[in-house]
């Protein structure tokens, strides 16, 4: 069960993260759990449009929504200190969700060189950095969970996506070396022909439920 338990979804992207697809409906299952909301996304507006719609899911008058605006993707410890803030408003991180994400699509020679660039700061580092700087305290507290929100072209090189794909192949490794460490991670497709935001979310609080949230 995740009362009381404090919950993060950072996003980077309009498609995906805590203020919009997968990254809400995770935050709005989490909530109907009783946990503890921390929302981490570069637009504010968006975030406290998510903010009000999560907190008609409230099952007790404890819970909260925080909200941060925050990219990512560019300064590890501009990072570190919004989470550390938000640890301390809400408690320790129980669950860290992985949302961040972008893309750019087009043949190879077409893309932008910057587009790379830009691609693997999102869609690794992105999550890299806010595991970072949690993950020593779920060590200390042997107890968190962390969850990496990939993609199908991180499972195989798809057309037209030469910056996008090679993105997701790292985060996939990097949850793959990570499960070889005392630790728990999950890496979860997001995109599915089968599979709607709401279906995926479910899939993964309930699998953190089941966890127990424990090393």
């Amino acid at each position: 069960h995740l009362q009381n338990r404090t919950c993060i979804v950072e996003s980077f992207s309009k498609v995906t993260g805590g203020s919009s697809g997968i990254g809400k409906c995770i935050a709005i299952e989490c909530y109907k759990q009783g946990a503890f909301i921390t929302l981490i996304a570069r637009d504010e507006n968006k975030l406290l449009q998510t903010k009000k719609e999560i907190e008609k899911y409230s099952v007790n008058d404890k819970q909260v929504v925080l909200c941060i605006s925050v990219d990512v993707s560019k300064d590890y410890e501009q990072v570190e200190n919004v989470l550390k803030q938000a640890q301390e408003k809400l408690g320790p991180v129980d669950l860290l969700v992985n949302c961040a994400g972008t893309s750019v699509t087009g043949k190879f020679e077409a893309i932008e060189v910057n587009s790379f660039e830009r691609l693997m700061a999102v869609n690794y580092l992105g999550s890299v950095y806010p595991s970072r700087a949690v993950i020593s305290t779920m060590k200390e507290r042997r107890m968190g969970r962390i969850v990496f929100v990939s993609s199908q072209a991180g499972q195989l090189g798809l057309f037209g996506y030469t910056a996008y794909s090679p993105t997701k192949f790292a985060l996939r490794g990097l949850a793959e070396a990570l499960q070889m460490e005392p630790l728990e991670t999950k890496l979860i497709s997001e995109t599915s022909s089968v599979c709607q935001a709401e279906q995926v979310a479910r899939v993964i609080v309930k699998d953190a439920i089941v966890s127990k949230l424990s090393f």
